[in-house]
């Protein structure tokens, strides 16, 4: 007990109660956030450390999972055919990297695909914004509770989200959310959730079990990491209402990509890899916050809509629809 109970025990506490909070507060998948936090930790081999967010992952997801199902919130002729494609390759994921690189390399390796992973998600979720944004503008689309299921494209989603997951741990809500809005844009936003949800927890098992058998299982780890999420995000979920949304999520694509670049420059990888600052990568980050409000309200304005105000980002998370009430296309604040 001693051994477990240390300093780097509370500091993986602490990292799992924060990001629990940002994932109830969102609905993000945690991963994300999690495996650079725990790396930037330096807690152990990025091995161990996506094995530990895994394991953590299929804990915190299987109680949000059970309810969706019951509800009958996800669509399970999509989902079946998502485990089709996921659960394999999430299963073989692991072992595939390790055949293709030295074992000398693969924390570098590692490395490198999770802050490949990381840029394709903050890609993607910034990507989903603009979709919706422009469904709302066109009057947004009519939602179909039983949509036209796509077998072979929804296979194809899950093969490569599953490997995805399998290796990095990143994904299994970010990206696969943005293709399932790509193939079912009617799919109810409930049930566009509750899908990812209940597809997501025999995906994550499997990369867990695949992960413990080929890397093991560091429970000084996963314990702390379990007991510090778990609470947190039922607590940011309580905390939602009355949190400023669009500035946290902004804030996320922000701290992802600069997450990413870090990973990248660690490995000696990506536009930074000749360079061992790490004020290119808070410069970078700093210039993201400038440029992003700007060229979102560009597209805004694209669409017909002033640079700033309603549809606010919380309000397009899921193509949800403002108040658009002039003539003109403006929208207000609701009252």
């Amino acid at each position: 007990m001693n051994d477990l109970i240390t300093t780097t025990f509370f500091s993986i506490l602490a990292a799992g109660f924060l990001v629990g909070i940002v994932v109830g507060l969102t609905g993000m998948g945690g991963g994300a956030l999690m495996t650079p936090a725990l790396i930037f930790l330096g807690v152990g081999h990025t091995s161990a450390i996506v094995t530990a967010d895994l394991v953590a992952s299929a804990v915190s997801k299987t109680g949000g999972a059970i309810v969706y199902a019951r509800t009958g919130s996800a669509h399970m002729e999509i989902t079946k055919w998502l485990v089709i494609g996921s659960v394999p390759s999430a299963f073989v994921g692991p072992y595939a990297i390790s055949w293709i690189v030295d074992p000398d390399d693969l924390d570098t390796a590692l490395k490198v695909a999770i802050g490949c992973a990381l840029l394709l998600a903050a890609a993607t979720y910034a990507i989903r914004l603009y979709l919706n944004l422009r469904r709302v503008r066109a009057g947004g689309a009519a939602h179909h509770p039983d949509p036209t299921v796509r077998p072979l494209a929804t296979v194809v989603v899950g093969v490569l989200g599953g490997l995805l997951v399998g290796i990095t741990s990143v994904g299994a809500g970010s990206v696969i959310m943005i293709a399932l809005l790509t193939l079912y844009p009617g799919l109810h936003a409930t049930r566009l959730v509750g899908t990812d949800m209940v597809q997501g927890i025999p995906l994550v098992m499997a990369a867990a079990i695949s992960n413990i058998a080929l890397h093991g299982l560091e429970w000084d780890l996963v314990i702390p990491l379990t007991l510090g999420s778990v609470p947190a995000t039922i607590l940011g979920s309580r905390l939602a209402p009355r949190v400023p949304q669009s500035i946290i999520r902004r804030a996320i694509v922000v701290v992802l990509t600069m997450s990413a670049l870090a990973l990248l420059q660690k490995a000696h990888q990506g536009p930074f890899a000749t360079y061992d600052s790490p004020m290119l990568v808070v410069a970078a980050g700093l210039a993201m916050v400038v440029l992003l409000p700007i060229v979102w309200g560009l597209l805004r304005k694209q669409q017909g809509l002033p640079m700033f105000g309603a549809p606010y980002v919380y309000e397009l998370e899921y193509g949800r629809r403002s108040r658009m009430q002039s003539p003109s296309g403006e929208a207000r604040r609701k009252t």
